[in-house]
């Protein structure tokens, strides 16, 4: 993993799940991460164990995205992973302001991060972006209209990005892990609404997983990948990614 080792790699939703397990795989290899979350005190811990940077920040303020771009210098990757679902509800009964807030982190979050690092991985002529996506980007499910709407908004940023800045020497791509053993799931499950509710939690992949998959895309594997999702619910993904199959 030596494309690894000394890049300088931005973490969104860092403070626990996929975004922690990630900044401890990458660090382990070598790359200096940076940390960002709501919750600095975990950032903190994180921060400590791996060698990183922490940068208390919300992701759907573009003002606070900034000022971390600004504060942390030239960043050679970014994962764009904070994300929320809660709370899961159906259309009928879901309230208008948490709905929007769904979208404000899962979207517009997004966004910030790509509109805050691309024009400086423009200047320079390379980078990666792996917006962390969802099969919930192309399927419809009961109580998710949130998280289904905001993921498949995600995937149209990606594949835009990846049509504007391809030329420019910035890959873009997504993943898209399946279900993960974070407290997102404990979530889902406790929502008791559609049948990813039901999974049991064996058959979630660890967040560890995640992470693995995300430094082999960061590589020349990556670059069939860009502009689109990359799923580890495939045997050619899993494969791709060094993982355990099906």
């Amino acid at each position: 993993m030596d494309h690894v080792k000394g890049k300088t790699v931005l973490i969104t939703g860092a403070s626990k799940g996929i975004g922690a397990a990630t900044a401890r795989t990458l660090a382990g290899m070598g790359a200096h991460v940076v940390l960002a979350a709501r919750s600095a005190e975990a950032l903190a811990k994180l921060a400590q164990e791996t060698g990183g940077r922490a940068f208390p920040c919300d992701v759907s303020d573009f003002a606070q995205v900034r000022a971390l771009i600004e504060a942390t210098g030239p960043i050679d990757t970014l994962i764009n992973n904070a994300g929320l679902i809660d709370p899961i509800a159906r259309l009928a009964d879901s309230d208008p302001g948490a709905w929007g807030r769904v979208v404000d982190v899962n979207v517009k979050g997004v966004y910030h991060a790509l509109r805050a690092v691309l024009p400086g991985m423009i200047e320079r002529g390379s980078g990666t972006i792996i917006n962390i996506s969802s099969g919930a980007a192309t399927s419809a499910l009961e109580g998710w209209s949130h998280y289904c709407a905001t993921k498949a908004a995600v995937l149209s940023l990606t594949r835009v990005a990846d049509k504007e800045m391809r030329s420019a020497g910035v890959r873009v791509i997504g993943l898209s892990p399946g279900t993960v053993a974070t407290d997102m799931q404990r979530k889902i499950a406790a929502s008791g609404i559609n049948p990813v509710s039901q999974l049991g939690w064996e058959a979630h992949i660890p967040p560890e997983w995640v992470g693995q998959a995300i430094a082999v895309l960061l590589g020349p594997k990556g670059d069939a990948y860009c502009g689109t999702d990359f799923s580890l619910k495939t045997e050619e993904g899993r494969a791709a990614a060094g993982l355990p199959p099906l």
